[in-house]
């Protein structure tokens, strides 16, 4: 018996997901699958984690697709396993998506994965966001169980172009967060900061999001 046998996740087989993912389900599919065999054996996926790994974590990385821009670039900030950044770039194959992981273990895990699904839209950088700033910016950043949201407004800002939207998966404690993010807001240049709960499929609990719109100047 597998690991992922062991902790049968009840959402494996749901008739919904494909419709869900629409064209994007073989690449999501083939990721769900690449997770399960090597999640655990990598440390990118605890093994409890494989029972709920569709709800905790593929549906809730699907929920930024819709929040993301119409156009342009999109850096996953701390892209870990690739959630949400892999199925980001499956979903929008419309956006180059960069893949942003300082660890390098988990950056030849993320190279794999592209190679395997064939996201021709998607690249592997390794680097943190302090290294990359000025090397690199994008319409959107994503990030999801990366850090306190203060952390994530500091490290986004400076991989932002004018309007860049940050797009911050969090808890249901994300109002309190963003409550007591105010002060770095203000002085980091972001407008427009608001929790929107992103809903994926009935039954599921929906996503909590983060997003703010970085103006394009600082206060000093």
């Amino acid at each position: 018996m597998t690991v992922a046998d062991e902790h049968l996740d009840p959402l494996s087989g749901d008739p919904r997901l494909p419709t869900f993912f629409g064209a994007a389900w073989p690449q999501i599919s083939s990721f769900d699958a690449l997770l399960r065999r090597e999640g655990p054996v990598r440390g990118l996926v605890g093994p409890r984690e494989l029972g709920r790994l569709w709800e905790r974590h593929l549906l809730n990385s699907a929920t930024v697709a819709g929040l993301l821009p119409a156009r342009g670039r999109v850096i996953d900030l701390g892209s870990g396993a690739g959630l949400p950044g892999v199925v980001a770039a499956a979903m929008r194959p419309d956006l180059e998506v960069v893949l942003l992981e300082p660890m390098l273990r988990r950056t030849e895990w993320l190279t794999e994965v592209v190679e395997t699904l064939g996201l021709t839209n998607a690249r592997v950088l390794r680097g943190r966001a302090q290294d990359v700033a000025g090397a690199i910016d994008a319409d959107a950043v994503t990030c999801r169980a990366v850090a306190a949201l203060d952390k994530l407004l500091a490290w986004s800002a400076p991989l932002l172009r004018r309007e860049g939207r940050l797009v911050a998966l969090k808890g249901e404690r994300a109002p309190e967060e963003l409550d007591l993010a105010k002060l770095a807001l203000r002085k980091l240049g972001y407008v427009d900061a608001q929790v929107r709960q992103a809903a994926s499929i009935d039954g599921i609990e929906p996503t909590h999001v983060v997003l703010a719109t970085w103006e394009g100047t600082r206060v000093r």
